[in-house]
């Protein structure tokens, strides 16, 4: 989620000439299939769940090239080879300044993914992640062209706007909501991150029940594996708190700080240091706010940091935090801090979410919604109980080594694509190098 690596390599599979019509032979298995995907939202491989997308369908025999934006301090090449996954990047500003900030991000990177798209040439399959829900445009060209369009919907727009903005159903809500059904019109197969957003996938966007694939996000095996705690990192405190994730408006950071807050005044609880990683809008406002709640001396903000550092603060953490308030767009969606924390072995206190429930289970406790005190109490409960809590992370593990490892979804991902591309069996995943760098959502 907030990792920094990048390794070279070399392909796996030729690349396809200029002027190879799409088609192939029957699972994908034929050389000189090919895919694009599309993502707007982060750079690759820095995305972590586009980035094991890449190497299973590249480890399947595919040929797969990543139009995305270029990284501010990492992935900052324009073009780059890694581990035969051809990645063409493109300059873009973030948004600022509101929905009107959005609208001319989105028109940039519109612009230079149909740029790219053309450089790129004909593909059998584009592979477009959103947000946003309009990269259904360069797919329809590139559909025209002989494409299968994959649409792999990580949020929901309609529900983000909700969540993030405030303003209503309003005339940029109904925007959002018809450019979600001209997307979910256009993509020859639909995947979802989890069976919420299949539901509504059915049931808003009216596509068929089979013709949507739950592929769930799942962290890299290879990246979050324990190492031994490092008792210093608590800062002469007997237990450490961690947090892990984008800082954004609806993240839920300052539901965190202030249960912290609660837990000092409410709870006299001053046995702990907490630490916060990551980065995102909120970023600044959530340092202030720490301040104002008189918590600086107790809470460390790190920003992105390196992989090793990251394990090292989970592999310390008693417990970590899950603030995510219940709102349109939370309640519904996977968090993958979650599901990292689960491959960590560390107990989770979260708010009532329903998919927080379908992904932690028995590895977290939860608070009622957005209740700030109980979210405070369960943290202190946690500490007293180091019995419960190893239970707890035990529980977790065992999940994510099971029903939710990315093994699973591998086996969705290719099944859709081959769907997408009429094929009656899906090619098998070949042993590969996998792993690499992830990204954060």
């Amino acid at each position: 989620m907030l990792g920094d690596r990048a390794s070279g390599g070399t392909a796996s599979g030729g690349r396809t000439s200029r002027d190879t019509p799409p088609g192939g032979g029957p699972g994908g298995r034929r050389p000189g299939r090919r895919a694009l995907i599309l993502v707007e939202n982060l750079s690759v491989p820095f995305d972590r769940r586009v980035w094991q997308e890449c190497t299973t369908l590249r480890d399947a025999g595919w040929t797969v090239d990543v139009i995305c934006p270029r990284g501010s301090k990492r992935d900052t090449e324009a073009e780059a080879e890694i581990d035969g996954v051809r990645i063409h990047r493109y300059p873009l500003r973030a948004a600022t300044g509101g929905p009107a900030g959005y609208l001319r991000e989105y028109g940039a990177a519109l612009w230079h993914t149909a740029r790219l798209a053309r450089r790129v040439g004909p593909v059998h399959v584009v592979h477009a992640c959103n947000p946003p829900d309009l990269l259904f445009l360069p797919a329809l060209w590139l559909k025209r062209r002989g494409a299968r369009f994959v649409f792999d919907q990580h949020d929901l727009i309609p529900e983000l706007y909700l969540s993030r903005f405030g303003r209503g159903k309003d005339l940029l809500y109904r925007a959002v909501c018809a450019l979600e059904r001209l997307t979910y019109r256009a993509a020859d197969v639909v995947l979802a991150t989890n069976e919420s957003y299949k539901d509504v996938a059915v049931r808003r966007g009216g596509r068929q029940p089979e013709d949507v694939y739950v592929v769930r996000s799942a962290p890299a095996s290879d990246r979050f594996r324990p190492v031994p705690p490092e008792p210093e990192l608590k800062r002469g405190k007997p237990h450490l708190l961690c947090y892990l994730g984008v800082m954004g408006p609806q993240d839920g950071v300052d539901y965190a700080l202030r249960a912290l807050a609660k837990l000092r005044d409410e709870h006299g609880r001053t046995d702990w240091h907490a630490v916060f990683v990551g980065s995102g809008d909120a970023f600044d406002a959530m340092v202030e706010l720490s301040r104002s709640l008189g918590l600086d001396k107790q809470v460390q903000f790190t920003g992105r940091v390196p992989d090793a550092e990251l394990v090292r603060y989970l592999s310390t953490a008693d417990v970590c935090l899950s603030p995510d308030p219940r709102n349109p767009l939370n309640n519904v969606s996977t968090m993958n801090k979650v599901l990292e924390y689960m491959a960590m072995g560390r107990p989770i206190v979260s708010f009532d979410l329903r998919e927080a429930r379908v992904s932690a289970g028995d590895a977290a406790v939860y608070a009622t919604a957005n209740d700030e005190s109980e979210f405070a109490g369960l943290v202190a409960r946690l500490l007293d109980d180091p019995e419960q809590r190893a239970r707890m992370g035990e529980i977790g593990r065992e999940r994510i080594n099971g029903r939710l490892s990315w093994r699973h979804s591998q086996a969705a991902l290719l099944t859709a694509y081959a769907a997408a591309c009429g094929d009656r069996t899906p090619p098998a995943p070949r042993p590969g190098r996998g792993g690499g760098p992830t990204g954060e959502r």
